[in-house]
């Protein structure tokens, strides 16, 4: 079974991650979910409630890490997600998660990125010139890291799949799932 990786940290957004999570189980791929540490993760669910100008979060599920960033060997792995939620900010500046992003854009693997994901790639200078949805808070980060900012619930910019939030996780998961397939298939 091909092996993809959904990267998270405490605070990811819970529908960001879990809906890939076992939409890519029932593709028949093996999740690995990869972090800091080995260890539980807390994640949170986000929304901006009507009259707010701010999001809320609640506590979400708890997810565990197979594999921590240190160990991850990027060639093992066919795909890889970044989810939600308010973990990139944080996690974005991890040297080994920085290795492992590059490695997927340099190789042209298949990657999905929704929310807040966007920091993670921007952050490890892999965005120049490409074409990806995020949240609208999160425009600058890539735009600022020479990324094209596109609100549409999936944008496909060639190996690269984004998605604005979980409400467009019925638009952007499936077309990544399909890349993934066809790589699966190519191998």
């Amino acid at each position: 079974m091909e092996k993809v990786l959904i990267v998270v940290g405490d605070a990811s957004e819970t529908l960001d991650t879990m809906y890939p999570y076992y939409r890519l189980q029932e593709a028949g791929f093996e999740v690995v979910v990869t972090a800091p540490e080995k260890r539980r993760y807390q994640m949170v669910m986000h929304e901006v409630k009507p009259g707010w100008t701010i999001t809320k979060e609640w506590e979400g599920y708890t997810i565990e890490c197979d594999v921590r960033f240190a160990d991850v060997e990027p060639q093992k792995y066919l795909g890889i997600l970044f989810s939600g939620g308010r973990a990139p900010e944080y996690i974005r500046y991890d040297e080994d998660l920085v290795r492992i992003t590059k490695h997927f854009f340099e190789t042209g693997k298949p990657i999905a990125s929704v929310c807040h994901g966007v920091e993670i790639p921007a952050y490890a200078d892999c965005v120049r010139g490409r074409k990806m949805a995020t949240v609208e808070k999160c425009r600058f980060d890539l735009e600022v890291c020479g990324g094209i900012f596109v609100n549409e619930p999936c944008v496909i910019d060639g190996n690269l799949v984004s998605g604005r939030t979980y409400h467009d996780n019925g638009h952007y998961v499936g077309a990544w799932i399909k890349l993934l397939e066809e790589a699966r298939t190519a191998r």
